[in-house]
């Protein structure tokens, strides 16, 4: 079996999305001196994995419901173009999530039974997405997805695991990562939006025009700073003020969407996108560490 074409069916690109919300979870944790390593290690190999389920099923059920074609300027889907068989990613998407539920039960010991709710709502919604009935990115769903499951799920719960409750600052830093990480899914549908049109994904960009996909960018970037700031005015934490270079990739990628035409256009815009949500993320750990 060729592993190159599993590497690329897992879209590396998309796996900061969650690892950052631990590492964000982690550093509210420590802010309030409740981190602990290993349930923070697990709640970030348990991202992992679901995510890498997660882009198996959407890889799947994108070509089943004809949304991968020709026409789609975007990265090579690995069963549309005919590198994995439709029946194998399946498989692989239902075992990779397995395994990852399996991983989340070890959180049980330190955040009770109540969180195999959020195991199971995870894996579910991981199919949901793409998967008919439900399809949630084909109902313009997918934004609200994102910013609730990377955001304020992944920073809340890797945070509560941790400190045994969630302290306060879980929600503006959830809602900042969860819409840094939004950005990713913005940039695919605005560089997908004539071919989701076609294929009935009716995104927020093929509903509501590209003009809200970069007001969506724009927000992101003003909830960031307000953020790094009202920690240091409210809760006087100015150590997170560090985290503000980030958005100098996120500023340069809301400039440049409107004239990113071309397929290596929105891969440079892709990978500065993830590249500001790495460098805030990160910073913004750090910041909370050391507040």
């Amino acid at each position: 079996m060729k592993l190159q074409p599993w590497i690329l069916a897992s879209r590396p690109r998309t796996l900061p999305a969650a690892v950052i919300p631990v590492l964000v979870g982690s550093g509210v944790a420590a802010s309030v001196d409740a981190f602990h390593w290993l349930p923070a290690m697990i709640c970030g190999l348990f991202a992992i994995i679901i995510q890498v389920g997660t882009n198996f099923a959407n890889d799947y059920y994108d070509w089943k419901q004809g949304a991968d074609t020709e026409e789609r300027i975007g990265p090579t889907r690995a069963v549309a173009s005919g590198l994995i068989a439709p029946q194998q990613m399946r498989t692989a998407a239902f075992l990779t999530l397995g395994i990852g539920f399996l991983v989340g039960l070890s959180l049980i010991y330190w955040g009770g039974w109540w969180l195999l709710a959020v195991g199971l709502g995870s894996v579910l919604s991981a199919v949901a997405y793409t998967a008919q009935p439900i399809a949630l990115g084909y109902r313009g769903l997918g934004d609200v997805f994102v910013i609730a499951f990377f955001g304020f799920v992944a920073v809340g719960f890797t945070a509560y695991v941790q400190v045994g409750s969630f302290p306060c600052s879980v929600w503006p830093a959830g809602l900042a990562i969860g819409l840094l990480a939004n950005n990713l899914l913005v940039i695919n549908n605005y560089r997908d939006r004539e071919s989701d049109l076609v294929a009935g994904k009716r995104t927020l960009i093929v509903r509501l025009g590209p003009a809200f996909g970069e007001a969506l960018v724009l927000t992101s970037i003003c909830v960031s700073i307000f953020l790094c700031f009202g920690f240091g005015l409210i809760q006087e934490r100015w150590t997170t003020l560090i985290a503000l270079p980030g958005m100098i990739p996120i500023f340069i990628v809301w400039r440049k969407m409107p004239r990113a035409l071309r397929r290596d256009g929105f891969g440079g815009l892709l990978q500065k996108s993830a590249s500001g949500l790495i460098l805030y993320g990160v910073l913004l750990t750090v910041g909370l560490f050391l507040s």
